[in-house]
């Protein structure tokens, strides 16, 4: 990284890195801190203390990093991440009331940062880079198209779609709301109500939470960064860039494609060596994350659909391990856990149904597969659409969201999905491996690094400036 007009002489620059207590926002923080660490040379040197509890530091505490990451924690004052799922706003709720406190005191013991790195999901982390005369950069976890359509929200309630209600009979002359198409929010492709994040519509509750993150990230911070390749939301960021007061950098997908190939003196885990055993292309994976979940109905209706398409099956599952194995036959394997991005690389993989994380989104897109998508809930419905309809990499399971998908509609639909020689599926393929190509070129091409290295030099400039003045 070179540091424009930056004099011969040692600069240092701690930058605090505080991530939701999640998975799905831990670790896009935690990979973007490794790209920034990454940047630290010998006259100027970059330190960052991550923040986590107790419990989520026993989680991560094996896994490697560099020297200049260092983990700093706080009591376990939020519920376990084994409960999360159970009461998702009262988790919220005391991440919003209890985590500010501790962090703060945190504080007290450390070099001052130059920046505090916070989730947007954190806005009390603005509150305390004011009171610390401390730049915050806020980091937003999901696409910049959600971000926007939560921006927007006063042209939603100006048109009668805010807090959509999807209930009411559709007739020959009249949709149902959820099916109204919205094409009046800068920057974004024409979308149907049902696609805006389910606080819109299905979990209005965390609604003023998600509104008051995006306040907070729009008017109080002094940097926006978004977790996206910059090619795939260009016409949202353009308008972003034009209407937000603060810099905005696109960071990349912040996932680790640094990482993607085992090392030559490394033993492959067992499902790798299952992947290696089976023809290109023929594997569907099957991921619906690691929060939320279908129900017990509809996961009758998947494994029996599964079954009876008789495709090659990945599925990595949490819980019901042995009711998806008895499930899928020999045909598939189940586990607990793996490597995503390595697995979704691997060559014999020819599709990826998921709930459309954006994490998972992201992993898709750059391993160049195509997707069934089966969102759940939050943006996932948002993600969903960017696959289908704007990037047009996948196929949509669940087209309507109430309703139940049975069985033979979804094995039919797996028969179809992978069958690559019908011409939609060759051009579905072709598009993926387009923006496939499209993710190489922003990482490979310096888009990404160079993104990542402004914002430092924004950082190190307000350093030297106050080195200068001491």
């Amino acid at each position: 990284m070179e540091i424009a007009d930056a004099d011969p002489v040692l600069l240092s620059c701690h930058i605090l890195a505080i991530p939701y207590p999640g998975r799905g926002h831990i670790n896009p923080l935690m990979n973007l801190c490794k790209l920034i660490a990454a940047t630290s040379t010998p006259n100027h040197l970059l330190q960052i203390s991550f923040i986590v509890t107790e419990e989520w530091y026993s989680f991560l505490e094996s896994d490697p990093k560099p020297d200049n990451i260092q983990f700093r924690t706080i009591p376990n004052i939020i519920p376990s991440e084994k409960d999360r799922s159970k009461d998702f706003l009262g988790f919220m709720k005391v991440v919003f009331t209890k985590m500010e406190a501790p962090v703060d005191r945190i504080l007290d013991g450390l070099l001052k940062p130059n920046v505090i790195l916070a989730d947007s999901f954190l806005p009390w982390a603005v509150s305390i880079g004011g009171r610390r005369n401390i730049p915050v950069a806020s980091f937003w976890t999901m696409s910049v198209t959600n971000f926007s359509v939560f921006y927007h929200h006063q042209l939603l309630l100006a048109n009668g779609h805010f807090e959509a209600n999807f209930t009411g009979i559709a007739t020959c002359t009249s949709l149902k709301q959820g099916e109204e198409v919205v094409n009046y929010i800068p920057g974004i492709k024409p979308i149907c109500v049902k696609d805006f994040p389910s606080s819109f519509n299905r979990k209005r509750e965390m609604l003023p939470f998600l509104l008051e993150y995006v306040s907070q990230m729009a008017s109080k911070a002094q940097y926006a960064l978004f977790t996206t390749i910059e090619a795939l939301e260009s016409q949202v960021i353009e308008v972003l860039q034009a209407e937000l007061p603060v810099p905005i950098f696109t960071v990349g997908p912040t996932i680790p494609f640094f990482d993607t190939e085992f090392k030559t003196n490394q033993l492959s885990p067992n499902y790798l060596s299952w992947l290696d055993d089976q023809p290109k292309d023929s594997v569907l994976y099957i991921s619906q994350g690691s929060f939320m979940s279908v129900s017990k109905e509809q996961l009758d209706e998947i494994i029996a659909g599964v079954h009876s398409s008789s495709v090659r099956t990945f599925w990595v599952a949490r819980e019901n391990v042995s009711l998806l194995t008895n499930g899928i036959g020999k045909r598939g394997i189940v586990v607990p856990w793996c490597d995503q991005l390595k697995v979704l690389c691997h060559p014999s993989v020819g599709g990826f149904w998921s709930h459309c994380g954006w994490n998972s989104t992201k992993e898709g897109a750059f391993a160049g597969v195509p997707f069934l998508t089966f969102p759940i809930g939050a943006d996932q419905f948002t993600n969903s659409k960017q696959i289908v309809e704007d990037w047009k990499i996948g196929w949509r399971i669940n087209k309507e969201s109430e309703k139940l998908v049975k069985r033979d509609e979804i094995a039919q639909l797996l028969q179809s999905f992978m069958d690559h020689d019908s011409y939609e599926g060759k051009e579905m393929r072709r598009r993926a491996m387009e923006i496939r190509n499209t993710c190489l070129e922003a990482i490979d091409g310096g888009t990404i690094q160079g993104n990542i290295d402004k914002f430092i030099r924004d950082i190190f400039r307000d350093t030297r400036q106050r080195f200068t003045i001491l």
